[in-house]
This record gives structure tokens, sequence and C-alpha cells, in this order.
């Protein structure tokens, strides 16, 4: 990584911007260990009313450990609750069998028949191929639709991610359809690098940061896309619209968020979905803290460090 000079960095930051949002939801689960579907359509309705785009089939929904058919339960089901409302959706091949590029082809068409936006989810089959070749399979993947986003996720969240090199985010970046990328390294300075490659390269291009740890990257000119919007996305709202009108009670709730993240994202990082259950139990969002059987639980009392966050945001007394 290069050398990097703070006040560069410093100088990048753009008070008034407006920052476009996208909150991962999470999957609840009724106490029975059935899917809440109704908790899950309340989310969603309250996601779109708070004005952030909701993401499905993401890495807060389980998309890793759901069945195909699963998969596509929760798309009809989006579809139905948002009808032409935009929505994202992940595309997640890992562990399927097949020629790469047709796999993804095959997800990507099933989100857009349900009217969402595809986001592609790195595959381990590609971990050691030629940057040429990663950027072939994209393209082609791509080819039929008129815009996706690509993510570029850390091991730290799961194994069939890697964060690339930057000449690879750049020719990423020349695809057409791709009209923007989720960073998930939980590093500022190579989101940093992107947003400067992007600003030389394409300016359009958007750069959604997934680093919970340090949400304040919308200030440097990153949107976003978080799982920690889920927890409490009229906040996460209402933080962008402070910044947008450069207003000082940006900070507070800046801050109260940020305390959130860093709480709910510790190690094991993989755990935060069981953090968000139990918030969101707490708030009567959704019918219980129960999480996906194979995902990694938080121990007893993170209830009451969850409700420690809930209180600091206002949101309990």
């Amino acid at each position: 990584m290069r050398s990097v000079d703070l006040k560069d960095i410093y100088a990048r930051r753009r008070p008034g911007r407006r920052v476009h949002g996208m909150a991962a939801l999470l999957l609840p689960f009724t106490p029975a260990g059935d899917f809440a579907e109704d908790a899950y359509t309340a989310c969603l309705r309250a996601t779109v009313a708070a004005g952030l785009t909701p993401a499905v089939n993401m890495d807060t929904g389980y998309v890793n450990l759901l069945t195909a058919d699963e998969k596509r339960r929760i798309l009809k089901l989006t579809r139905a609750v948002l009808n032409d409302v935009p929505f994202v959706a992940g595309v997640y091949i890992e562990g399927q069998d097949g020629d790469i590029a047709d796999l993804y082809q095959r997800e990507i068409a099933a989100v857009v028949e349900h009217g969402g936006t595809p986001i592609l989810f790195q595959t381990s089959r590609l971990h050691q191929a030629p940057a040429d070749r990663i950027v072939a399979v994209y393209r082609q993947a791509v080819a039929g639709v008129e815009t996706a986003y690509a993510f570029e996720l850390g091991p730290v969240f799961a194994p069939n991610g890697a964060i690339w090199p930057l000449d690879l985010v750049q020719e990423i970046m020349r695809i057409p359809q791709i009209k923007g990328m989720k960073h998930s390294s939980l590093d500022r300075l190579p989101e940093i690098e992107r947003l400067e490659l992007r600003d030389r390269v394409r300016p359009e291009f958007r750069i959604f940061t997934g680093n919970d740890l340090a949400i304040d990257m919308i200030e440097y000119g990153s949107d976003y896309l978080l799982g920690l919007a889920a927890f409490a996305p009229a906040q996460f709202a209402e933080r962008d619209r402070l910044w947008a009108a450069n207003a000082p009670g940006y900070f507070a709730v800046a801050d109260a968020l940020q305390h959130l993240g860093n709480v709910a994202f510790r190690p094991p990082v993989a755990a935060y979905k069981h953090s968000a259950a139990i918030f969101l139990h707490l708030l009567d969002k959704i019918p219980s803290d129960r999480t996906h059987p194979r995902s990694p639980p938080r121990p007893d009392w993170e209830h009451d460090l969850m409700r420690q966050c809930a209180v600091r945001l206002g949101l309990l007394e």
C-alpha cells in the first residue's frame, strides 16, 4: 500500500453531500426456529420508510446458509412486499458446481425476475485466478443486465471473500453494467484508495462502505451498505440527513451508531447477526433473538450490551 498523507485524506471530507444508504436486512426467526415472515416484512417496510434501500439475501440474511429454495422464498416475499420499490439482493454461488459465469447468470436472472438489483458475492473458486480471468467472468456474468454491483468481502466475514489488488478493482470499475462496489475490508486505507481510484477512473461509480467499524467513511465519499444499518435504519437515515444539512447534531447520532457498531461487530465478527437479533428483539421488532442454527452465537450477557446501546440511541429508556 502506498504512503498516505493524512492531510489529503481529511481534505476529502464533504459536509453537505447527500449519502446513498443501504441496509442489509437480518432474516429473523420465530421462537420455534421458523422464518418470521411478518417481522421480516415489517423490517422491510421500516427500512424503506426511513429512506434506505433494503438489501436482502446478504451475509446479514444468512445467504451462505440458505438453500436455493429459501433464497427464492426471500426474493418472492420481498417482491410481494415492496412491489416496485427498489431493492438489492445477493448473488451467492459458493459451493455450486458448473461454469462460474453461468452460475452467476442464473442467480442474477432470479434476482432481476423478482425486481431486484444483483450484487455479486465473490467465490473461492476464483481466489487463485489471474486478474484477467476474474474480470472476464464478471463481464460475462453481468452482460445481460443494466445494473449490478460487485462485492469485495474480507475473509474475516466469510472464507469465500477476498480483498482484490487495486489494478483488478480498476478493471471491475470499467465494466459498464457494474455501477458500484461494496468494500468490506474493515480497513479505512484500502477504501480510501478505492475512492481515489473511482474519482480518477469513473466518478459516477459508487463505493459502498461495508466497514461497520468506521461508518464515518460517508464523510470521505463512500456511500454504504451495512448490516449495522439493519439494527436502526431510522437512526442511520437521520444521521445521513444531518450530514447533508451540515448540522452539528450529526455527531451525537453518528457517535451513538458507531458505538453500537464497535460492540456488535467485535470478534468473532460473524456473530454480529446474533447481536442484531438480540437488539431487534429488545425493541420488539422481531419475535425472538434466535438466529440461523449454523450461525455463531453471542454470550448470554450480550443482551445487556445491546440494551445499553439502544438506550444511548434513545430507543429504550
